[in-house]
């Protein structure tokens, strides 16, 4: 079958593009501003790409059109379609689908589908699920938006019966407004956390926790729903309605618990130890990933002592506090990290493990960020930036393209923050005020226009 993917190069369809080619298909694909890294991945899978979105495309004729979330039927100013290979496709009566329904109709199949759900940490708890039942034998198949070290591939068919998949809330398509993990049918589902995002599709926190349920309407009886006991909305979500055993991890009368400090804890399953995880992690949020993984894998038949054992070996993902670089200083080194965090939340627990893991006495903490998502591009999230950046000793924000006033928002923070319109002053102003043994973590769910190594070149002159 020949299938070309509309809005190929993001993580997820370019996981649905590896996963299709590795099944045998021949797989196409376009995209507005075609770059690597997953240019670079894509074709080296054998993958044709196209820059844009031109209808001349309708002369390959494929089997099926799969069409991304970023294609709509917007108009540009002219008048003109934004995407008119979708409006030839329409007017032809071609075929076509979504990612997530192709997926599922074509590699789900059969399979025992664990989706990871949840606002923060889905990629790296399924990273983390996939990493334990390979390391245990079940060989599975996976698909996750970034990135697993220890796998160097974010997507593949696996040879076992086991498919986890990264289940996010975001809607399918233009034509299909339900979230992406409708579509998985998993038998375990693992719901990490909940809060408020996505305010460009969601109305508020109500909305989420609806389609929430969804996603547990359709775990069989003989299904497990993993939650996060911490979790409030969840427990809202559940009270909805649950069919499938609920297995529960993080609270202290939860199923599964920690007992020690983030990087070294025991696992406890119902009060009594079961295992230990001694790993280069940090921060809470990962010692909570850590649990779900273990309760889902349990539910695979994986004894919790294996699996905590085998995330002793987990190695992250790209992008999760990402050791980009270091410089020689006399005093100390200045390190720079690189981080996906674009949630005030995520920012938070990002500098709550770096802190934490520095301990003290330690250098300084500078958070250097893009409000990027359209969550906070839309600002609704302003007024959380000073409480997230309560770990930073000095917050750097680009705010280029913003429609809201950064430095208005950051303004609770007085001295500590500082506001930049486009990424040359951004560099300026960190390799100015940046000293020995600082350490400086660039957070954005983009490329930050290539910060990383421009502050690493900026500080070594």
């Amino acid at each position: 079958m020949h299938i070309h993917i509309l809005g190929i190069c993001g993580t997820f369809m370019g996981g649905v593009a590896a996963l299709a080619r590795e099944a045998g298909h021949r797989v196409t694909g376009c995209d507005a501003g075609v770059y690597p890294p997953m240019s670079d991945q894509l074709r080296a899978l054998g993958i044709e790409l196209i820059e844009g979105f031109g209808a001349e495309q309708m002369a390959l004729q494929p089997d099926v059109w799969v069409i991304g979330n970023v294609v709509s039927r917007a108009r540009l100013a002219d008048g003109s379609p934004k995407f008119p290979l979708m409006e030839a496709i329409l007017d032809a009566g071609a075929p076509y689908t979504s990612g997530p329904q192709w997926l599922a109709e074509n590699v789900l199949q059969g399979r025992h589908v664990l989706a990871v759900a949840g606002t923060h940490g889905k990629t790296t708890t399924t990273s983390m699920l996939a990493w334990v039942l390979d390391a245990c034998g079940q060989q599975p198949g996976f698909l996750v938006g970034g990135v697993p070290m220890n796998f160097g591939v974010s997507a593949r068919l696996g040879q076992g019966k086991a498919f986890v998949i990264e289940a996010d809330e975001y809607d399918t398509a233009f034509f299909d407004k339900r979230s992406k993990f409708v579509h998985y049918r998993p038998r375990t589902a693992v719901l990490n956390n909940l809060e408020f995002d996505h305010a460009d599709i969601f109305d508020d926190l109500k909305a989420i926790e609806r389609q929430f349920h969804h996603l547990v309407r359709t775990v069989p009886a003989s299904g497990r729903v993993v939650v996060n006991g911490l979790e409030e909305s969840l427990t809202r979500v559940l009270h909805q309605g649950c069919w499938s055993e609920v297995c529960s991890f993080g609270s202290a009368v939860s199923d599964f618990t920690a007992e020690g400090e983030p990087h070294d804890f025991a696992v406890q399953r119902n009060g009594r130890p079961m295992g230990r995880v001694q790993w280069a992690l940090s921060g809470v949020h990962n010692q909570l990933n850590a649990l779900a993984a273990i309760a889902a894998a349990e539910h695979l038949g994986v004894p919790p002592a294996e699996a905590a054992a085998a995330l002793g070996r987990f190695q992250n993902v790209r992008r999760r506090m990402e050791l980009r670089g270091s410089v020689a200083r006399a005093g100390g080194d200045i390190t720079v990290y690189d981080d996906f965090a674009h949630h005030p939340t995520a920012i938070r627990t990002t500098l709550d493990g770096l802190a934490r893991r520095l301990g003290t006495p330690r250098g300084r903490i500078l958070a250097v960020f893009e409000p990027r998502s359209n969550t906070m591009k839309l600002g609704t999230m302003k007024s959380q930036l000073p409480w997230s950046l309560e770990n930073a000793d000095l917050a750097f924000c680009h705010a280029g393209g913003l429609d809201w006033d950064a430095a208005e928002a950051l303004a609770p923070m007085g001295e500590r923050a500082s506001v930049a319109a486009n990424i040359d002053t951004l560099v300026h102003q960190v390799a100015q005020a940046a000293r020995a043994g600082d350490h400086i973590v660039c957070m954005s769910n983009g490329g930050f226009g290539g910060i990383h190594e421009r502050l690493l070149k900026a500080l070594k002159t």
